[in-house]
């Protein structure tokens, strides 16, 4: 490999994952440039002191012999990922800041950064493998190792001619206990440092609270089918389909969240029955291991991040993808996003685009 390609920037955040992945690249002789985004942060939801994880970041790069790059992208994630996060709120749809900041920070603006410093790969702790594969004559994104925690499902933004310069050290690990062990054994601080679970500008995890003190609240009707109020609502950005809880209506039989009618301020409520759905568009498209879709496509669709794949039928519809599943899938959510896999290999994927009555 020319020296050039010897020199590989890695996304470190101060948690085990992108510690291991920075030990991993440097046991395999490449030249490991350790960098944490700073991010925009709200004062009013990060009370906790987020420098902990720069200055983790910072030890572990020290420990490991590497330079340590702070880089300022709150502009952009503001731009991208907040922003998008709450206009796609108001749009009554159900963002995903996480593929969000994959497509425009993690692998735009750092792909970016590591050209100003002559780095030719870009590296992080996704639980993904890239690999050359004959059948599609190209690098293409493999599920990992790691069963449930696979994390293709929020890598499909990543363009395929970028995978050429793509590296997740991560993706032959079956499980988390595994890349901590090895954390443990090389003495890196961020071994046992617990995983967040939370979206990282909201770590308190007060979404209603967010949305509420970015997106006017109308009070409006709750309806079922026909049309008949049950209740009434404090917000219809508050609610998502499938959603439960926090209804407020008596009723003999479990209700859920159906669709939302942005138009007339209403959020139609039904049984479970009503939430399964075969068929859906998909639009926002973004293609890895082909350029496009020509013709009908046999393959198996992710609906959201911990569900199962279901086999599917892709339709070329425009500018965007029909998807016609093989059995009703539950709770299909506009905004969320449905990824197209053929076995391992992840194909492509784009946002789910609102049906009748959701807009």
């Amino acid at each position: 490999m020319e020296n050039s390609r010897r020199k590989v920037l890695v996304g470190v955040s101060g948690g085990v994952d992108s510690s291991v992945a920075v030990l991993l690249l440097k046991q395999k002789g490449f030249e490991v440039i350790g960098v944490t985004m700073k991010l925009w942060r709200d004062e009013d939801f990060c009370t906790e002191n987020t420098s902990d994880g720069v200055e983790d970041a910072r030890q572990m790069c020290q420990r490991l012999g590497i330079e340590h790059h702070v880089v300022d992208l709150s502009r952009e994630f503001k731009k991208y990922v907040v922003d998008d996060f709450v206009a796609t709120y108001a749009d009554c749809k159900t963002p995903n800041p996480c593929i969000e900041c994959n497509r425009h920070l993690k692998f735009g603006a750092l792909m970016d950064y590591a050209d100003s410093i002559g780095a030719y790969y870009v590296a992080t702790g996704h639980y993904a493998r890239v690999e050359y594969d004959d059948d599609y004559g190209r690098r293409v994104i493999k599920k990992s190792a790691a069963g449930k925690k696979d994390q293709t499902y929020v890598l499909y933004v990543i363009e395929g001619k970028k995978l050429d310069r793509v590296l997740f050290p991560l993706g032959d690990f079956e499980d988390k206990e595994q890349i901590r062990r090895v954390a443990e054994e090389n003495g890196l601080i961020t071994a046992r440092k617990r995983d967040s679970q939370e979206i990282c500008f909201i770590p308190n995890n007060d979404t209603p609270g967010f949305i509420e003190k970015y997106i006017p609240q109308r009070p409006g009707d709750v309806v079922n089918a026909d049309g008949r109020i049950l209740g009434k609502h404090n917000g219809i950005n508050r609610y998502t389909i499938g959603q439960r809880k926090g209804m407020g209506i008596s009723s003999p039989t479990p209700i859920f969240v159906t669709r939302l009618d942005k138009a007339a301020n209403r959020v139609i409520v039904g049984s479970n029955e009503d939430l399964f759905a075969r068929e859906l568009e998909v639009e926002d498209l973004c293609w890895s291991a082909v350029d496009s879709l020509l013709s009908e496509m046999r393959c198996e669709v992710k609906l959201r991040y911990g569900a199962t794949p279901a086999p599917a039928t892709l339709i070329p519809h425009g500018n965007n993808v029909k998807v016609v599943l093989d059995e009703p899938q539950r709770a299909i959510t506009p905004g969320q996003s449905a990824v197209f896999y053929v076995g391992d290999t992840l194909i492509g994927g784009g946002k789910i685009a609102a049906g009748k009555g959701e807009k």
